[in-house]
């Protein structure tokens, strides 16, 4: 008798949310019935607010079911779910019709209105599945690169347009170039997947749902500048995601994807996974490297740059997650391929991330040049409350308040920097008309002071000052309030300008921008209006 055949997300949202108990409620089900059950745990397709999703296949392609709850199970398999599933048929009259039925999944609007390149194989396979992966285009990118001189590896990158998905956006390929051409007798790749902003969550989906394409990734970059060493250090609070990448590099490597030869037939790569402690500093790239080599985790003066002497004094390749997972689809399929999708110097795909006061939070991939109106009501919904929505932040905790004025620029690098906003890591948290943006100002400071690594004075201290300042300004009579405000400003202008990372350079942009676009949260007029200042 041919198994039912059954997709169900390991996914952390989606197990977080009960996945865990429906595996388990629909294995007792099947067992009850005698039914064989092929249950494949695949990633999550990203529409969490259905989560836990089920999917079954029939004739017309997997058909979702969500939310589902292990009280929904004996239900479901009572009108048909596991006879449709063994017998690939079209789903009975009382299954189609029941409530938790959402249709065919590629073709539910949130998903079907996506360009997944790099999220591609989330949620369609199984994640630890080497022949899955194979069969879904895995390697062709490595292989590809084995094939060609290191320098065209580099060249291809660079082609693409590439640009590290962490939020500084530096073209990765002129990372490449410079590791490549540095001397150096050991080189490393290191993966930064300390995904500690703020309603973010790609890192975390891509290496729970296809850890193989980082692995990919990380390979081909050591082909591309000589390295035979990389790292992956995630943070501690992602342990599915560890123990998936630590299972898949064991596989990969008894395989001979990676280890030894690259494929069985190129240079060594040997893959490590390091796991962080909680500290948010740690993702700045040279924190990143001291917390490895077993150091506190303090930022480093630049230069020398970790490109020239990084992880143990080795000329080293620092890239995130979402940059790394995008390489082997660039090789495989061309730079040119890649390069078509995105907007002016913003090539490419983005994961965005919808969080906060969103009726739908998830992940949606589409090309740079979307815009935040698009990704909050045409994919999130809207407010999930139902009142006005009023500010959305984007690129993290540290990222300015992006005002409804502001809702229709395309979201690109360099356009987001024109108006004073930043792209991140692609994370978008909505708030409604019930926020406090100088509570949320307050916040910014505050978290600063708790989380700086306390090596330069401006984000040492600065946050600190900053906290009682934000206090004193929303405290102040009307008639001082000018005096604080200056004050504040100043000091958001020394953190900006001599903080030694993006820790301290950045803490300023989110209380900046809700001093410009929400100064009545201050108690503060609107530049243009009349009354005592």
């Amino acid at each position: 008798m041919t198994a039912a055949r059954l997709w169900l997300p390991c996914d952390a949202a989606a197990v977080a949310a009960g996945a865990d108990d429906v595996a388990a409620a629909l294995a007792a089900a099947a067992a009850q019935r005698q039914l064989p059950l092929d249950l494949v745990r695949n990633g999550s397709r990203g529409l969490l607010w259905l989560e836990p999703l089920l999917e079954v296949a029939t004739p017309a392609g997997r058909v979702a079911f969500g939310p589902v709850q292990a009280g929904d199970v004996d239900r479901l398999v009572a009108a048909g779910l596991l006879d449709a599933a063994v017998a690939q048929r079209g789903l009975p009259e009382a299954l189609a019709g029941d409530a938790l039925h959402l249709g065919v999944t590629e073709a539910l609007p949130y998903f079907a209105k996506q360009r997944r390149i790099t999220f591609a194989r989330v949620g369609l396979t199984d994640p630890l599945s080497l022949d899955d992966y194979a069969a879904h285009g895995g390697w062709a990118g490595l292989d590809k690169a084995l094939a060609m001189a290191p320098a065209a590896v580099v060249g291809e990158v660079i082609e693409s347009g590439l640009r590290g998905r962490g939020g500084a956006a530096f073209p990765a390929g002129i990372k490449w170039k410079t590791v490549a051409a540095a001397a150096g007798a050991r080189k490393a790749v290191v993966c930064n997947a300390d995904e500690g902003d703020s309603g973010t969550f790609s890192d975390r989906m891509l290496m729970e749902g296809d850890p193989y394409a980082l692995v990919e990734g990380m390979a081909i970059a050591g082909v591309a500048v000589g390295a035979t060493y990389g790292v992956i250090y995630i943070r501690s609070e992602y342990p599915h995601a560890e123990a998936a990448l630590r299972e898949a590099i064991a596989r990969a490597t008894a395989a001979g994807h990676i280890g030894a030869a690259l494929r069985g037939r190129g240079p060594a790569f040997r893959l490590d996974v390091r796991r962080g402690a909680g500290s948010y500093v740690c993702g700045e790239e040279t924190a990143l490297l001291e917390s490895i080599e077993g150091r506190r985790g303090i930022v480093r003066a630049k230069p020398p740059l970790p490109a020239i002497h990084g992880l143990f004094g080795w000329p080293t390749v620092i890239n995130n997650v979402i940059t790394l997972a995008s390489v082997p689809r660039i090789l495989a399929e061309g730079a040119q391929a890649y390069a078509a999708f995105g907007a002016g110097r913003s090539r490419g795909t983005l994961p965005f991330q919808l969080a906060g006061n969103l009726k739908q939070g998830g992940l949606v991939e589409l090309p740079f040049g979307v815009t935040l109106r698009e990704l909050m009501f045409d994919f999130g919904g809207g407010s999930r409350s139902g009142r006005p929505l009023k500010a959305v932040q984007v690129g993290g905790p540290l990222g300015p308040y992006v005002p409804e004025s502001q809702w229709d620029v395309p979201i690109d690098y360099e356009a987001y920097a024109a108006v004073g906003a930043t792209v991140g890591h692609g994370g978008i948290v909505a708030h409604d008309d019930t926020a406090n943006l100088a509570g949320l100002a307050r916040y910014a400071m505050e978290f600063c002071a708790i989380e700086s690594c306390g090596k330069c004075t401006p984000c040492r201290i600065g946050s600190t000052r900053g906290v009682e300042v934000v206090e004193r300004l929303v405290a102040a009579p009307v008639s001082h309030k000018h005096v604080q405000e200056v004050l504040l400003r100043d000091l958001c202008d020394t953190m900006v300008a001599g903080s030694l990372c993006a820790m301290g350079g950045m803490t300023p942009f989110p209380v900046l921008s809700a001093l410009d676009h929400y100064p009545e949260d201050f108690g503060l007029p609107r530049p243009g209006a009349t009354g005592e200042s």
